[in-house]
Formats: structure tokens, C-alpha cells, sequence
């Protein structure tokens, strides 16, 4: 886009590691924008989500932890679209602690020139549009996003972030399994590239299909009607 090719020209770094100025914010404003917001209502099989995973240096943004990678794929109801990948590293300016490093496999070296968190940014809401968000255990992936788009962009975060648990606690709500690893394996879906954000982004889709497919059996047709079943729990 020219917006686009005019931000990536023109870069002044902050505090984040990325680049801001007017037109990045207004360009964001402008994605933003273009949320639909009326997705609570539409067939769970013609939803169309973006599953994504962040990989980050710790788990408070607000206390100067950062973002390494974003991965994520696109998805219609149960059904992944072929092709429909998104992953990048995020460019870090300090020295990732070593049990990051070992968890993640990023190295120092792999985000020393990898893009700014901004330009990044912009690229993955891009690519997500107006679609729903989904991630596994959301909050952690939620307080990021929320506070990039607050103090990268001057904007808030407007894009729904559904967390699988709302699906699988309504389907097994006698199950007590937490981790990505524990309900893939009780899934029957292998464990791959774990701790990376594009792998753990296509597992958490793979869980993604199969428990929409589930709650759908329960007569959950909308996200209105999963967000419903939840509360009572």
C-alpha cells in the first residue's frame, strides 16, 4: 500500500523498539476502523477467525517485556485456509534472557535486524482484517496487544480475542487440562515446533476445529451462544 511504503520511509524508534509517527497511527486507526463488529452473531461455521500466538520475552508488557514473534493462520468455521500464514520475528535492542532463548529457540542475533515491533504490527492487522481473533489462554496474548496498540499507536485494541477455553470448557467442563501440549495430546493432534509462534498457532487452530465442530453438536450456533453457555458454567 502507499500509506504503507510512505510509514516504512520515514522511522523515528521509541521506547518499544519500533518506529511511530502520524501517519502509522493514522494508518492503524484507519485498520481499526474496518472491524466488524456484529461477528457474535454470525454461524460459528461462516466465522471467519485469525489463530494467532505471540512469543515474548515475559508476560508484562508494562514492565518493559517485549514481543519476539507473531505466527498465526486463518480460518472459516472448522476449516484452515490453505496458504493462509502469517509469521515474523520483531526486531529486540536488549539481550534476550537466556531461558527465553532456550524455550523459544530465538536467538539475539535473529532479532537484532528482524523488522520493528510497529511495522510488524501494522503488517499482522493487515493481514487479520476485520476478522475474529483467536489464541489459547488469551489474556496473555490480550495484555500485549492492548498495550502495543496503546502505547505504539495512541489507539485501542478493538479486535475480539476469543479464548479457546470458552469452547472446550463448555464441551469437557469436567476437564482439568490447561496446556496447549496436555489438550492437543488428549486431542490426538501431535505436538510440533512448540514455543513457536507459528506452530503453536496451528495447533491451537487444530484444537480450534475440532471443538467448534463440538459445540456446534451442543447447539451453540453463534459466539453469542458460546459466550452464553460459558457464563453458565
Amino acid at each position: 500500500m502507499q500509506l504503507l511504503r510512505g510509514i516504512q520511509g520515514k522511522r523515528t524508534h521509541n521506547g518499544l523498539g519500533g518506529i511511530q509517527n502520524s501517519q502509522q497511527i493514522a494508518y492503524l486507526r484507519h485498520l481499526q476502523k474496518e472491524i466488524n463488529q456484529e461477528e457474535l452473531n454470525v454461524a460459528l461455521q461462516n466465522l471467519h477467525v485469525v489463530v494467532f500466538d505471540i512469543e515474548t520475552t515475559g508476560f508484562f508488557p508494562e514492565k518493559g517485556d517485549s514481543i519476539l514473534s507473531i505466527g498465526a493462520t486463518k480460518m472459516r468455521g472448522s476449516e484452515m485456509i490453505e496458504g493462509e500464514t502469517f509469521y515474523s520475528l520483531v526486531q529486540y535492542g536488549e539481550v534476550i534472557p537466556d531461558e527465553i532463548q532456550q524455550l523459544t529457540g530465538i536467538t539475539n542475533e535473529q532479532v537484532k535486524d528482524a523488522p520493528p515491533l510497529a511495522e510488524v504490527m501494522i503488517k499482522f492487522f493487515q493481514y487479520a482484517k476485520d476478522h475474529t481473533f483467536v489464541a489459547h489462554h488469551a489474556s496473555h496474548e490480550k495484555s500485549f496487544l492492548q498495550y502495543v496498540s496503546s502505547k505504539q499507536f495512541r489507539t485501542p485494541f478493538k479486535h475480539r480475542i476469543v479464548d479457546t477455553s470458552f469452547l472446550y470448557k463448555i464441551v469437557e467442563p469436567n476437564l482439568n487440562l490447561i496446556s496447549l501440549e496436555s489438550l492437543c495430546q488428549h486431542n490426538g493432534i501431535p505436538i510440533e515446533n512448540r514455543h513457536h509462534a507459528l506452530g503453536d498457532a496451528m495447533m491451537t487452530a487444530k484444537l480450534w476445529s475440532i471443538y467448534v465442530e463440538k459445540v456446534q453438536q451442543i447447539g451453540c450456533e453463534t459466539l453469542n451462544d458460546v459466550y452464553n453457555r460459558f457464563a453458565r458454567l
